[in-house]
């Protein structure tokens, strides 16, 4: 197996923290699973840059089996907003908000954070950076009772056909991926594509094979 095979083949479900909408991986936890996958790989931690007026950027690199790649991530606040030398306000439609100056324990949780994005890039629970949260496969029935919204918001997702390229990455992932079972697979596709019945059973074979 590759390595991105191995590391996204990984089931971190159970070790997703949620906070303002976001998705967070511990990175002691993550660190962890990659060393156990992948025993040679080292991360390095880069100078961290600073603009007045745009702020505080991370920096970090990880090397596995000797392929090295980059991440990087801005310091930001509890509303996603960019930390600076020195507080400041914006305006709301709620009224002025203030987001205080960055401090060294800001800028190292923002490492560590782009270190976790930074194995993402391996594979390492991969999609929480495209803000999937474990959807289901919906079946007919399940469509045909779901909410209007929720039907309406299915229609714009593409269609999975078999014999383009977006059914061999389906198909790569869903054989890298085989134990996790068709319920915890599916939750993965079901956001991103709309999947007829005959193409479920192809994946529920591919599982079962």
């Amino acid at each position: 197996m590759t390595t991105f095979e191995k590391l996204s083949a990984i089931n971190v479900n159970e070790h997703v923290e949620k906070k303002n909408n976001l998705s967070y991986l511990s990175w002691a936890w993550a660190w962890s699973e990659t060393k156990k996958a992948c025993p040679d790989a080292t991360y390095k931690i880069g100078a961290t840059e600073h603009d007045d007026a745009l702020g505080f950027m991370c920096h970090t690199s990880v090397t596995i089996e000797g392929e090295t790649l980059e991440m990087w991530l801005p310091v930001m606040d509890g509303a996603n907003k960019s930390m600076k030398k020195q507080s400041y306000e914006y305006t709301t439609r709620y009224g002025n908000k203030t987001v205080e100056a960055a401090t060294t324990f800001d800028i190292n949780k923002t490492i560590m954070r782009c270190l976790v994005k930074n194995l993402a890039m391996f594979g390492l629970g991969i999609y929480i950076y495209a803000g999937e949260d474990l959807p289901e496969i919906e079946t007919a029935k399940a469509v045909a009772e779901a909410p209007k919204k929720q039907v309406a918001e299915a229609s714009t997702l593409e269609e999975l056909k078999k014999g383009t390229e977006a059914w061999e990455k389906v198909v790569s992932y869903v054989t890298a991926n085989k134990g996790m079972g068709i319920e915890k697979i599916g939750q993965q596709l079901n956001r991103k594509y709309k999947i007829s019945a005959s193409v479920k059973k192809e994946i529920a074979s591919l599982i079962s094979n």
